[in-house]
């Protein structure tokens, strides 16, 4: 599968909107400089900053997606949520990995251990191979499961998020698994199940909270069974929600 590929492509639409909408400086206009983010606020945050992971521009056409394409889809415009709303929350997306890791720095601030513990996981941005490809995987699925939480995705809600993933270019193993979880019940357990560090857990949930609405009582309830189910401590999931909420 090129799940890695389909997470970035997001992940440059999300930033390419947030920057339009803060006045941030994009790359190239395609989004966020996320490996730039991650070791920038690795040295604000005292973090050690390393090489590696994944960046790169994918030449995507930030405009002619946000219109309808595949974060419109996924969060529900039909369900009244604007797309440069605060609903979206664009920048958690686009530095998922960067913005978990600065939340769980931030948790422990008050801790007087803070940079001394390592973080446990490396963030998305600086993966590569099958252990991004994985990621990527998990990522996904927590983006569309958040999606489905109130239960109002209809069968051509699902057509259509189907076809924009295949439009940012998913291959025909993508295109099965992502109809699969379109239809799979949702169990915050068998999701959380699959990640392999506390940084996958923490970027897992700040994905889920940058798609659900958090005053919609059930995907409120989907996020508190994902946060229990991924052994997160109350100090983290606030933590992850306030970054969510300032990088919206």
């Amino acid at each position: 599968m090129n799940a890695s590929k389909i997470l970035q492509q997001l992940m440059q639409q999300a930033g390419g909107q947030s920057s339009g909408s803060s006045g941030g400086a994009g790359q190239g206009g395609s989004g966020l400089d996320l490996k730039g983010m991650f070791d920038g606020l690795s040295r604000q945050l005292g973090g050690a900053s390393q090489g590696g992971g994944s960046g790169g521009g994918s030449g995507i056409d930030v405009k002619s997606l946000l219109g309808g394409g595949a974060l419109g889809l996924l969060v529900g415009s039909k369900r009244g949520r604007k797309l440069g709303g605060k609903a979206l929350k664009y920048g958690a997306i686009a530095g998922v990995g960067a913005l978990a890791w600065k939340a769980w720095q931030s948790s422990r601030s008050g801790s007087g251990e803070g940079a001394s513990v390592p973080a446990e996981g490396e963030p998305v941005e600086r993966l590569g191979g099958q252990a991004l490809e994985r990621r990527s995987l998990e990522l996904l699925q927590a983006m569309i499961m958040a999606a489905r939480a109130d239960g109002h995705i209809d069968d051509q809600e699902r057509e259509l998020i189907a076809g924009q993933i295949d439009a940012l270019g998913a291959d025909q193993e993508l295109h099965a698994w992502v109809e699969r979880q379109l239809q799979a019940p949702l169990d915050a357990e068998a999701l959380a199940a699959q990640v392999d560090s506390p940084q996958a857990a923490r970027e897992m949930y700040l994905i889920s909270v940058a798609v659900v609405d958090e005053q919609n009582a059930m995907e409120r309830a989907w996020l508190d069974q994902l946060g229990k189910a991924l052994a997160l401590p109350d100090a983290v999931t606030v933590e992850l929600e306030h970054q969510a909420r300032e990088a919206g």
